[in-house]
């Protein structure tokens, strides 16, 4: 298991409330779509990280994380596991508080060094099931 349930409800309650979530675009079909929407309901300020820069429920979308023009609290990452280790380092150099991968993002160099740095980090796990598992929502 990356990330006990202690830090899981530390990201989610106590890291900030300002999220990019790397992957978002406005295809209502993929999960990062409802994931945000789940975000949001939940008080999470959601930015949207995607190669397109798409406007996506209604917060201005960036191309890269490095393109966000404000401090970010929370990466949340929606990308395959090869790319996610890149997004995690950024995350970090960025001065994020934690990163979350998403379910089926696996990538365990990426958690070490993460980790490391001193930045809290689950992988494999999903917010909109943590939130209601966890009685948070």
């Amino acid at each position: 298991m990356y990330g006990d349930d202690a830090t899981v409800r530390k990201i989610l309650t106590r890291s900030g409330d300002t999220w990019a979530v790397v992957g978002l675009s406005s295809n209502r079909q993929r999960a990062a779509y409802g994931v945000a929407q789940v975000l949001q309901r939940f008080g999470k300020r959601v930015v949207p990280v995607h190669p397109k820069a798409e406007t996506v429920h209604g917060e201005q979308g960036y191309a890269s994380l490095a393109d966000v023009p404000f401090d970010v609290d929370v990466v949340d990452v929606f990308a395959n596991s090869d790319l996610a280790g890149a997004v995690a380092d950024e995350a970090v150099a960025k001065g994020a508080k934690a990163v979350w991968f998403q379910l089926g993002v696996v990538d365990e160099e990426a958690y070490g060094r993460t980790r490391a740095a001193g930045v809290d980090m689950v992988m494999d796990r999903c917010p909109a099931i943590e939130i209601p598992r966890l009685g948070l929502g």
